[in-house]
């Protein structure tokens, strides 16, 4: 059997963030009965990344009401950013506001309480998968991807659309991975605000507004500029 048939029958530890003690047991009652251990119950955003760190779960779910000031969503973000573990948000807040919140964290799964035990099953499993096939076996991807080098010791890996950045993997969006492939494509040269526009959104007559804001969250997530303006005409990155 190789490794990543393995995943999913090696017994998972899953963190239980959740501040309303019946529900939290209850989810506990129903992890285990999947196969699952869990490592703990913490009811507050210190004592959830507290447990995080220490004991390193192979998943989280979290609540988005927590006691305190800080709320799951907060907590979610601390978690991803420092321990790159899996967060499945499990939750009563359906609405609009709130999920384009919550998914600024990154989960990989947002469910809506009550939610049936089969679906909560179906989306720790494939999560736990896509986490592990993904970032914990990322050198052997490495060795059968297509890797562009880029300045500042980045690289875009275009098989698995994700950013490496001094051995850490960083994802992206859909639209930022299709950024990251129509200039990588053409590296060292420059691409036409129009020819950009037309590949991410389909918009022959580019916004330049928006192209922008894109380029501008991708800064922020790299936490470096690695793209070159070139005077009203477009965009290029440049390679090592």
């Amino acid at each position: 059997m190789s490794k990543n048939e393995n995943f999913l029958t090696d017994t998972k530890s899953i963190l239980i963030v959740e501040d309303e003690s019946i529900l939290a047991l209850g989810l506990e009652c129903s992890l285990e009965e999947f196969g699952y251990e869990v490592s703990g119950i913490e009811t507050t955003y210190d004592t959830a990344i507290s447990h995080a760190k220490e004991n390193l779960p192979d998943l989280v779910i979290m609540d988005i009401n927590l006691k305190g000031e800080k709320n799951g969503i907060d907590a979610a973000k601390h978690i991803w950013q420092e321990c790159k573990i899996p967060i499945i948000f499990l939750t009563s807040y359906a609405d609009d506001k709130t999920i384009k919140k919550a998914v600024l964290s990154e989960p990989y799964g947002y469910l809506i309480k009550p939610c049936r035990e089969k679906e909560l099953k179906a989306t720790i499993e494939t999560s736990i998968y896509k986490h592990n096939y993904f970032f914990k076996n990322k050198d052997s991807l490495n060795s059968t991807s297509t890797l562009v080098e880029l300045k500042e010791e980045i690289s875009f890996d275009k098989t698995n659309g994700i950013i490496l950045k001094e051995q850490k993997v960083i994802s992206l969006t859909k639209n930022e991975i299709k950024l990251f492939e129509i200039l990588s494509d053409h590296l060292d040269q420059a691409v036409n605000f129009d020819k950009i526009s037309d590949y991410i959104w389909r918009e022959p007559m580019y916004d330049i507004g928006k192209l922008r804001a894109l380029i501008y969250r991708i800064k922020k997530k790299l936490g470096i500029d690695i793209f070159e303006n070139i005077f009203e005409y477009g965009y290029m990155l440049k390679s090592r």
